[in-house]
């Protein structure tokens, strides 16, 4: 009955759109200061929730009961108000807006925010769908203004799908992307979370599909979120799926993308479509992010791995404090999410790798990201989330945009940020998390951020000094750390190192079902080797380096991964102890 009812809700015509003529706004030749954080990151990508709900149930999204925590409809911005958003950004030099969810169908006035949203100055109107009901919906958004579809599908196993996603519906997913290839003018990407054991085996099959099909499948790595049961051992590195594709199709070619990508393409020479991997987990993309997320509620993300910072409903929903004929209606909001985003982490939140997003990860459950009210305790409009004063360095590759300020700060005059003329940065170094019951969850830049554009500060008079230089002799001298307190400290060190392709087809990957697994070195296996070498390397370190505090590490992970489009090694060290002083070196040495 419910099916039969949901049938003819589908064959009711829609309501007449009362649209208000909106005046046409000029577009800024790229992102304002306003959407640019402290690392440089320029933000030109907004993504909008339409609704916290979702027609499906997918093990690793959402709770088979549903979501829990529906927000009150008062609570939810509304269609005018998702176009005011969508203005408000544009002007400040958004060029792509995606449109998610829950599932952006499940929302009744879909095709008037598309409609809406169409007449923007965009390079880009997408959404991302599980493609359920959206086969009768299709045309008609294409026609309004959609230009880029991602359908969700995990599986073309039929009865996998139903215990994937507690749902039936997988015929109406394909007939949907079947659509969506015929369609001129319409960009269709297929995503595929990765989950071992579950869906891993079916990857070759979901790439056979580009081969008579234009279309772009996306591996993405299995995330850590509330009630999907996560684990490291479910998770699939993209490394490993490549090795086992470049294994089944020798002549794979790499596609260069842009650097605020998040996907790395490859295809099969002749063949119609590509693929690629979303390395969230093993190999993220951080340093060129360009992407910003408001809910269906109007919490504004800086980060998909952090809680809302920034609620723009109150802001929306109250008269300005000054107007105009002339002035932006908005423009009293600008200052807000400027400071917003001048607070964004280099990674990840500051949550470290996926062991830290797991443990100290404030997503909630995957369909939370649709409406972010509840996951912070408090989103004042005119304050950011509250930031821990404790600090987790991670060194890792900078983009190329932040890699001139990975130097050590302290020698360098203070830098002004875009919004004040005097905004002090403070030192290159690495604090801690106390070891006591200290909940707060330690960032993860590569860097101190200068202070965000509300908190003006002075400049630091201080002459530039050497923190290992005694000012008085000059010479070399170990800095005392017998005042400190022994806290929680741990840095992650990261590098890739080129190896050409005749020494990477030395390698034994440990993969079988390689050519190139055939072991042709008489020394065993080298990667073993290597991770032990750099186990020992860090822990005397103290030795090689004379002015490092001996240190008694807790523990020390190194790990090597194949990057076979580059025949590189990607090593990643990381260190921990309780101590007075950091272990960023031992990590380096690692």
């Amino acid at each position: 009955a419910r099916e039969r009812i949901a049938a003819i809700d589908q064959l009711s015509p829609s309501p007449p759109r009362l649209v208000e003529p909106q005046p046409a706004i000029s577009a800024s030749p790229s992102p304002s200061p306003a959407l640019t954080d402290s690392f440089g990151r320029k933000h030109d990508y907004l993504r909008i929730s339409l609704t916290e709900k979702c027609n499906l149930r997918c093990t690793y999204c959402m709770p088979e009961t549903g979501n829990p925590n529906l927000l009150p409809p008062s609570h939810l911005l509304t269609t005018p108000e998702i176009e005011r958003v969508a203005r408000m950004f544009v002007r400040q030099g958004v060029r792509k807006i995606r449109l998610t969810g829950g599932e952006p169908t499940v929302r009744k006035d879909l095709l008037d925010v598309v409609e809406r949203l169409g007449r923007l100055p965009l390079t880009s109107l997408g959404m991302t769908s599980n493609g359920v009901a959206l086969p009768r919906k299709l045309p008609s958004l294409v026609s309004a203004g959609l230009t880029h579809l991602n359908l969700s599908l995990d599986t073309l196993d039929p009865l996998k799908y139903e215990l994937m996603t507690r749902r039936r519906g997988f015929e109406r997913v394909i007939e949907c992307l079947e659509m969506a290839e015929e369609m001129e003018g319409l960009d269709v990407k297929l995503n595929v979370v990765v989950i071992r054991g579950l869906n891993d085996m079916e990857v070759p099959q979901f790439v056979e599909m580009t081969k008579n099909k234009k279309i772009t499948v996306r591996f993405i790595e299995y995330m850590p979120f509330e009630d999907n049961r996560w684990s490291t051992t479910k998770l699939v590195p993209s490394a490993s799926l490549l090795s086992t594709l470049t294994a089944l199709h020798p002549t794979l070619t790499h596609i260069p993308t842009h650097k605020s990508d998040t996907t790395r393409h490859y295809a099969v020479p002749g063949w119609k479509g590509k693929f690629g991997f979303i390395s969230s987990m093993t190999d993220h993309f951080c340093g060129g992010c360009s992407r910003l997320r408001v809910g269906a509620d109007g919490g504004m993300k800086v980060c998909l791995f952090g809680p809302p910072v920034l609620s723009l409903r109150p802001l929306l929903r109250s008269p300005a404090p000054f107007s105009s004929p002339e002035s932006d209606p908005d423009a009293h909001i600008i200052p807000h999410i400027a400071r917003a985003v001048w607070g964004k982490k280099f990674a990840h939140d500051g949550l470290g790798g996926a062991e830290g997003i797991k443990e100290r990860g404030r997503m909630g459950a995957m369909v939370g990201i649709g409406a972010t009210e509840g996951t912070s305790a408090s989103l004042a409009p005119t304050a950011i989330r509250a930031r821990p004063s404790t600090r987790r360095t991670r060194l890792s590759p900078l983009s190329q945009s932040a890699r001139t300020t990975a130097v050590p700060l302290h020698l360098l005059t203070p830098t002004p940020s875009p919004f004040a003329s005097t905004v002090g940065i403070r030192s290159f170094s690495s604090t801690a998390r106390r070891a006591t019951n200290d909940s707060s969850r330690p960032p993860d830049d590569k860097r101190s951020p200068a202070s965000p554009p509300s908190a003006l500060s002075s400049p630091s008079t201080a002459p530039p000094s050497l923190t290992h230089i005694d000012p008085t002799t000059g010479k070399a001298s170990m800095v005392s750390v017998s005042q400190k307190a022994s806290t929680v400290r741990s840095a992650t060190a990261e590098g890739e190192i080129y190896l050409g392709a005749s020494a990477f087809s030395l390698i034994d990957f440990g993969d079988s079902s390689s050519p190139s697994s055939t072991m042709k070195t008489k020394k065993g296996d080298v990667l073993s080797i290597a991770q032990l070498a750099g186990l020992m390397g860090s822990k005397h370190t103290s030795l090689l380096i004379p002015l490092c505090h001996p240190l008694s590490l807790s523990h020390i992970h190194v790990s090597l991964s194949p990057i076979p489009s580059t025949h590189s090694l990607r090593i990643s060290c990381t260190a921990e102890c309780v101590g007075p002083t950091g272990v960023e070196m031992e990590a380096l040495t690692g």
